[in-house]
């Protein structure tokens, strides 16, 4: 049985979702050490390209299988965001044979 490869890594803080009267959510908070944060610029960034697009750092905020708040950040460098990259550029290239699209290497999966 193979284990599961995740193209993100849990991260920081995060406080219980905020909700109004009517239970929707209003707000959710993230806490960052400065440490946590210089960590982020040198290793999660996405490359940036020769117009000066990218540079960019996705953190995402979800509840965890047992309803505990969580937050993750998504790895460019993973193993599983790798292939996921290398697999969504082979489905580009096969469906650029039959129509004409643009050519992004580094296209997110989100």
């Amino acid at each position: 049985m193979s284990e599961k490869e995740f193209d993100s890594e849990l991260i920081g803080w995060v406080d219980e979702p905020y909700y109004n009267d009517q239970g929707q959510l209003v707000s959710w908070r993230i806490r960052l050490k400065d440490t946590e944060l210089e960590d982020i610029l040198q290793n999660y960034t996405t490359k940036r390209d020769a117009d000066g697009k990218g540079g960019n750092a996705y953190i995402k905020l979800f509840m965890s299988k047992n309803g505990k708040p969580c937050g993750s950040i998504y790895n460019f460098n993973s193993e599983a965001a790798k292939k996921r990259r290398e697999e969504m550029k082979a489905k580009k290239q096969s469906s650029a044979a039959t129509t004409t699209s643009s050519d992004d290497d580094e296209e997110l999966p989100f």
